[in-house]
């Protein structure tokens, strides 16, 4: 599969952006999918995860109640809504993929075999 992630940009503090990652290729709702971050000069980190059937999600506690995960399966598309965002999420953003048997959610990036090129979220004013 491959991953295409867009809708990056400069927003303010308390504002709102939605990050999507189009799939291309077969069997998307056989994928777990999830989103990562890396700031400049840290390492990646796991921000939200939602499971091939969309039954289960999981957030990074640093986004809980302000980022949500979903996804249609049907456009082959996962999306990542972020609300309320903070200058500390200011960070390139990746969508990842992995080819699950099982309806969890992975939160480690060694977990996931596909990964987009990544989309530059600012948060600044």
């Amino acid at each position: 599969v491959q991953l295409q992630a867009c809708g990056g940009g400069l927003v303010q503090p308390g504002g709102s952006l939605r990050l999507s990652c189009a799939a291309s290729g077969r069997f998307f709702s056989s994928y777990a999918m999830s989103w990562f971050r890396q700031a400049p000069g840290k390492e990646r980190e796991f921000v939200a995860g939602i499971s091939r059937s969309a039954g289960s999600t999981l957030d990074a506690d640093s986004v809980k109640g302000r980022f949500t995960i979903s996804r249609d399966n049907a456009e082959k598309t996962a999306f990542l809504q972020m609300n309320s965002l903070r200058p500390e999420d200011t960070a390139v953003y990746y969508c990842a993929a992995v080819l699950s048997p099982y309806t969890g959610v992975y939160r480690t990036a060694n977990d996931y075999d596909y990964w987009g090129q990544g989309t530059l979220v600012t948060v600044s004013s």
